[in-house]
C-alpha cells in the first residue's frame, strides 16, 4: 500500500469538534476501503493568504494516511462534495515522519534549523546588506533644468489647450 500525507482545509464557521467529525467520516473511508490513517494533526484555526469561498480564515488538518489508490480517490472524491472542505491536498511519500510536523514544531526549534522566526540574520538580511563602494557618480540635478534633457513639450490631443 501507498503511504501519503494529507491537508485538508474546512470551513472557519465550523466547531472544532465539527471539524474533528469530518476526520473521523474521512477515516472510516480510509478504513472500509482497506487502508488506515496513523498520525492526525489538528493544526488549528489559521489566517489564508487570499479569500477562499468568501472565508478568510480556516482550520487546517495533517494526516498521515497508509491505503491504496482507489480508499484515496474515494475519500478526495467525497471531499470535494463536501462544502465544509475548502481545499485539500495530497502527497505520496517514501516514509511517514516521525514527530510533531514542522507546524506543530516549537517556534525555538525551527529557528534553530534556520525555518520560521529566524529574525537574527544579521548581514543576511535584504536590506542590511552592504553595498560596498559605488564610486563617483554624476551629481543629480532636480527643479527646472530636468525637463531640458527630454526636449520641448507638445500639447496633447483631445485636451483641452491641446492642438487638434
Amino acid at each position: 500500500m501507498a503511504l501519503y500525507e494529507h491537508v485538508f482545509l474546512a470551513r472557519q464557521d465550523l466547531s472544532q469538534q465539527q471539524v474533528d467529525a469530518l476526520v473521523e467520516q474521512y477515516k472510516g473511508v480510509i478504513s472500509a476501503n482497506g487502508g488506515s490513517v496513523g498520525r492526525i494533526e489538528n493544526w488549528g484555526l489559521k489566517s489564508l493568504t487570499y479569500r477562499v469561498n468568501k472565508n478568510r480564515k480556516a482550520y487546517y488538518t495533517l494526516m498521515d494516511i497508509t491505503c491504496p489508490p482507489a480508499a484515496l480517490n474515494e475519500m478526495e472524491r467525497q471531499m470535494g462534495l463536501s462544502e465544509d472542505v475548502l481545499r485539500f491536498l495530497t502527497i505520496k511519500v517514501d516514509a511517514h515522519e516521525e514527530g510533531p510536523s514542522a507546524m506543530m514544531q516549537k517556534r525555538e526549534e525551527r529557528s534553530e534549523r534556520g525555518g520560521f522566526g529566524d529574525r537574527d540574520r544579521g548581514p543576511r538580511s535584504f536590506g542590511d546588506r552592504d553595498r560596498g563602494d559605488r564610486g563617483d557618480r554624476p551629481p543629480r540635478s532636480f527643479g527646472g533644468d530636468a525637463g531640458a534633457e527630454r526636449g520641448p513639450r507638445r500639447p496633447r490631443e483631445g485636451v483641452e489647450g491641446g492642438a487638434e
